[in-house]
């Protein structure tokens, strides 16, 4: 298949699954951050309810974060701070832990070269800053205006940009909205085999605990971490990177 008709199909998919769900919204889809009895029949659960912060807290705490993360319009805000990584409120994570399981959520972010992620498969007190947390990222990112891009340290299509696991395996055929808009994730964790998606595209899958992952694993910055991302269960992690990023619908399905 040529380039150009390869870009033809991505941006055709992309296209077809956004005016899918223009449609279903339009023709009542349920409201943001609640689920319809399709997805309640399908044993959906929400993780947000766009009001409270139910179900979260602050990584290697009790309790919710006071600064960093706001609560409005429906919406679960990261407050842009210096691009620190978890400087500010710190990392958020789910009360509970998840192993097999569909996870689902929209996402826009706002700050130009910005930075945030989600991860999963997240042990508590492996890192010396008590506010960061470690797991399987799904890497969320302004590619384009990232300094690492603008520096050249970091290639278009390289393991550490959006959608990719990060520092180990690069998203492919994937389209982002522009800043400011609406993105939709999914992960997929059935024993060791995880899938990312974005935006109705299939853009990661992996094999964790194998050759080829404990390899890639050796190369990262996660290499000195003993059994990284092979846990049998963990928590779910939104990651505060000083950038301002916006969730809602956030929703979970065992499997």
């Amino acid at each position: 298949m040529t380039d150009t008709r390869h870009l033809l199909v991505r941006w055709a998919a992309t296209l077809c699954f956004l005016l899918t769900q223009g449609a279903v919204a339009t023709f009542g889809e349920a409201p943001a951050n609640t689920l319809s009895e399709q997805e309640k029949a399908d044993g959906w659960e929400l993780l947000f309810d766009g009001v409270t912060s139910t179900g979260w807290r602050g990584i290697n705490r009790p309790d919710f974060p006071t600064a960093g993360w706001v609560i409005a319009s429906g919406e679960l805000q990261c407050a842009a701070d210096d691009g620190a990584e978890s400087g500010n409120g710190g990392d958020i994570i789910t009360v509970k832990k998840y192993s097999n399981f569909e996870l689902a959520w929209d996402w826009a972010m706002d700050s130009v070269g910005g930075n945030s992620g989600v991860k999963i498969f997240v042990l508590e007190g492996l890192d010396e800053n008590p506010k960061h947390g470690i797991g399987l990222e799904y890497q969320i990112l302004d590619d384009a205006n990232h300094p690492w891009m603008l520096k050249g340290k970091m290639k278009p299509g390289d393991f550490r940009t959006v959608g990719s696991a990060y520092e180990l395996y690069a998203a492919k055929n994937k389209t982002v909205m522009p800043l400011g808009q609406y993105n939709h994730s999914r992960i997929i964790s059935k024993g060791n085999h995880i899938e990312h998606w974005l935006n109705g595209v299939k853009v990661v899958q992996y094999q964790r605990g194998g050759d080829d992952f404990r390899k890639r694993v050796a190369e990262s910055k996660s290499c000195d971490i003993e059994n990284y991302g092979e846990a049998a269960e963990g928590h779910i992690l939104i990651q505060d990177h000083g950038s301002r990023v916006r969730f809602r619908n956030i929703k979970i399905r065992p499997l």
